[in-house]
């Protein structure tokens, strides 16, 4: 009997062994999965400092010369698509720096309340809206596809969706028949680099949409 209670405590034992085995294991994949996330993220830092410098410390510039075409939206004057991606790259670096949070958002404006076929809003009105509304430290540019982004510096996603909802409010002073849907993403929230964060504002933008009226949506972290 001693004998069996012996072999059931060295069994016993042995298990506990085990597990502490597999628990230390885990614990060192997941050292080494962080440490190639940070070579990761310091990739990217580089990268976006070296393609674009420091654009963290750049203000919100408008063209409405004509100028600088390669960085701007001819219609509206607003930064282009390239630019929101490097400056987006550079903001999140800097906040990563600075443990600071970076919002964006995608805008998608239509002119009509009801109905599942309504024209774009007014680009070049939706660009004024922006500028009287946003920060000098924030950046506002329109995408490729006719849609807007937004990058807002050192807030999160309380403060981003107060600032969409103001900028759907000034929208609202020059013609009171728009619809505008916004996806909100944060930075470190709902993702740590450029293009996940985008892809969350995105799906929330796809979320927002499946209601016809006005709508801000926040993304979710997977």
């Amino acid at each position: 009997a001693e004998a069996g209670d012996l072999e059931r405590r060295v069994s016993s034992m042995n298990e506990q062994i085990r597990q502490l085995e597999n628990a230390v294991a885990a614990q060192v994949q997941s050292r080494m999965a962080a440490e190639e996330a940070v070579k990761s993220l310091s990739t990217q830092l580089s990268e976006a400092e070296r393609r674009a410098g420091d654009t963290s410390r750049v203000p919100l510039v408008f063209n409405t010369d004509g100028s600088n075409e390669g960085l701007t939206d001819p219609d509206t004057g607003l930064f282009n698509h390239d630019y929101f991606l490097v400056a987006l790259d550079s903001r999140i670096s800097a906040a990563r720096r600075h443990l600071r949070p970076v919002a964006v958002a995608l805008l998608d404006i239509v002119e009509g309340r009801e109905g599942d076929e309504r024209p774009p809003a007014d680009a070049r009105m939706i660009a004024d809206a922006l500028r009287e509304t946003l920060r000098e430290s924030d950046t506002a540019t329109r995408l490729n596809d006719g849609r807007f982004a937004v990058v807002l510096e050192d807030t999160p996603e309380n403060g981003a969706i107060w600032t969409m909802e103001r900028v759907r409010r000034r929208l609202a002073e020059d013609n009171g028949d728009l619809t505008l849907w916004a996806g909100v993403a944060c930075y470190p929230a709902h993702a740590f680099d450029v293009g996940a964060l985008i892809e969350r504002a995105d799906a929330a933008l796809v979320s927002a949409k499946e209601w016809h009226q006005d709508r801000i949506e926040v993304a979710t972290a997977e």
